[in-house]
């Protein structure tokens, strides 16, 4: 029995055509933190606000909106007085976050906007000022500081010797930090060496625990991984009670936060860039236990040379040379292994009738 000559043709079209289909990337869905390691997560309890909207009166809805006012969504003239109500003001600040880390604008409290308040984050808010540029995303602090040095800049970076950590050895710790400033050195004409003299370094690090000083205290796993401060002040505070990490294959903890991609995203802050809205982004506010996100985007390159200029040895054809080869190679395995299944079942069909 033969078929009709399209089949045969559709066969040969889609043999000759496969590898040239760009697959449909995965889309990214925020997933809760598994729950069985979150017990003492200070934003764990956020899950049973899901599905409340304008008119609710929930007990506890005072809590997001503390942590709204923190990140910079809700003014509260009365911190001491904070309903449980959720209303028109409240609506609004839930649209403002929404809009800013790139979730969909609904005003209520649906399943993506509650994940993502429930998910690890910076502890610096995001009330920061927008370029002037329509298409971008980055954004600088409040006066758009910068260190003001003569270009080429060098800064000197320091690690507290009373406040750090010793599951980690010094020298994993020295590296990590190392690589994060060259990423950022690698773009603009600024470099970065450590010296032993804290006191007078330019930018000083520690992992610090609760309150340790500074009207941002740390509140253990999860939650505020990290802050920093706008030029020129240099410090750095990482939270103690993380499970830092710089290997997940040998780190096996489900609650781990990969080091350097925070100490990347930190720097951003130390050198004037605010929280950008693409999510793709180191300077995105959030980062999900167990992930590394540690190459700087276009997003964050654009922003941190509009403040320093470009480094002379960089390119940006280079940069968006090396985002495409990676992301066609993606494509690529994605595309060929669903085009392949189908064709792998067509010839199946097409051997039942010779």
């Amino acid at each position: 029995m033969f078929l009709p000559f399209g089949f045969y043709f559709f066969i040969l079209f889609l043999l000759h055509t496969s590898q040239c289909f760009a697959a449909r990337r995965t889309p990214v869905f925020l997933s809760a933190p598994p729950a069985d390691s979150l017990i003492n997560y200070s934003w764990r309890s956020f899950e049973r606000f899901l599905n409340v909207k304008r008119g609710d009166h929930v007990n506890g809805i005072s809590q997001l909106k503390r942590y709204l006012h923190h990140f910079g969504y809700l003014p509260l003239h009365d911190y001491t007085n904070i309903t449980d109500a959720f209303d028109a003001h409240f609506e609004s600040a839930v649209v403002r976050y929404q809009a800013k880390l790139g979730l969909g604008i609904t005003g209520e409290l649906d399943s993506n906007t509650i994940f993502q308040m429930m998910a690890p984050r910076c502890g610096v808010p995001d009330n920061a000022v927008h370029s002037l540029h329509a298409s971008s995303h980055y954004v600088y602090f409040p006066g758009k500081p910068r260190w003001t040095r003569q270009i080429p800049m060098k800064l000197t970076y320091a690690f507290s010797p009373e406040n750090f950590i010793h599951y980690l050895s010094s020298p994993e710790i020295k590296e990590v930090f190392k690589r994060s400033f060259s990423r950022w050195g690698s773009v603009i004409p600024v470099s970065f060496e450590e010296t032993e003299d804290y006191s007078s370094a330019d930018i000083k690090v520690g992992f610090y625990s609760g309150d340790h000083g500074d009207g941002e205290p740390f509140d253990g796993v999860l939650g505020v991984l990290a802050h920093s401060f706008s030029p020129e002040n240099g410090n750095f505070h990482l939270d103690a009670g993380e499970t830092w990490a710089v290997d997940f294959k040998h780190e096996k903890s489900k609650v781990a936060i990969d080091l350097e991609s925070v100490a990347v995203h930190e720097i951003g802050h130390l050198l004037g860039l605010g929280h950008s809205s693409e999510e793709v982004a180191v300077m995105y506010p959030s980062l999900k236990p167990r992930m590394k996100k540690v190459d700087l985007s276009l997003d964050d390159i654009q922003g941190v040379q509009a403040l320093y200029g470009s480094n002379p040895n960089f390119t940006i054809g280079s940069q968006l040379e090396s985002d495409v080869s990676t992301n066609q190679a993606v494509d690529f395995r994605i595309g060929f292994s669903k085009w392949s299944t189908l064709i792998l079942t067509l010839v199946c069909i097409l051997s039942l009738y010779m």
